[in-house]
């Protein structure tokens, strides 16, 4: 079945992208919450006059993500977190916490972007996450768990 992806879903497209998947995902899945629709002659069309008038804006948006990811790449990024006598820390850095810590650094990237490359930080040092800035821009970026 053909659909229309109406939002990004993680291994299948991102917005707007004509798509196929099998009946069932579509029809049990992505339809009713609202992921996709079905890419009927109709909706097509509709699908191609948005694009076009969309055009411009996504140009302007993938310049400034290519800005983002040069300015991210070079920077190393300090997350603070409380630390026990043993070096370990009281929870764990994820996506959110890291997030907080771009914002402050002058960076604006969405939690839902970034994926962190060592999961459950439980400890001091240095580690590698990475963001999707836009639908074609990934950039690797460093970023050091130091004590509160």
């Amino acid at each position: 079945m053909q659909i229309i992806l109406k939002q990004d879903v993680d291994n299948l497209g991102y917005k707007n992208d004509v798509v196929k998947v099998r009946d069932g995902y579509a029809r049990n899945f992505l339809i009713p919450n609202g992921s996709a629709m079905v890419a009927s002659e109709s909706n097509l069309k509709i699908l191609k006059e948005n694009i076009k008038q969309q055009s411009h804006k996504a140009e302007k948006m993938l310049a400034e993500a290519k800005d983002l990811a040069e300015k991210i790449q070079g920077a190393t990024i300090d997350v603070t977190a409380k630390v026990g006598d043993t070096g370990k820390i009281f929870g764990s850095i994820n996506t959110v916490v890291l997030a907080e810590a771009l914002k402050k650094a002058g960076y604006n990237v969405e939690r839902k972007s970034i994926h962190i490359v060592d999961d459950g930080i439980k400890t001091i040092g240095t580690y590698k996450a990475t963001a999707q800035l836009h639908k074609e821009i990934k950039v690797e970026f460093n970023f050091n768990v130091v004590a509160e």
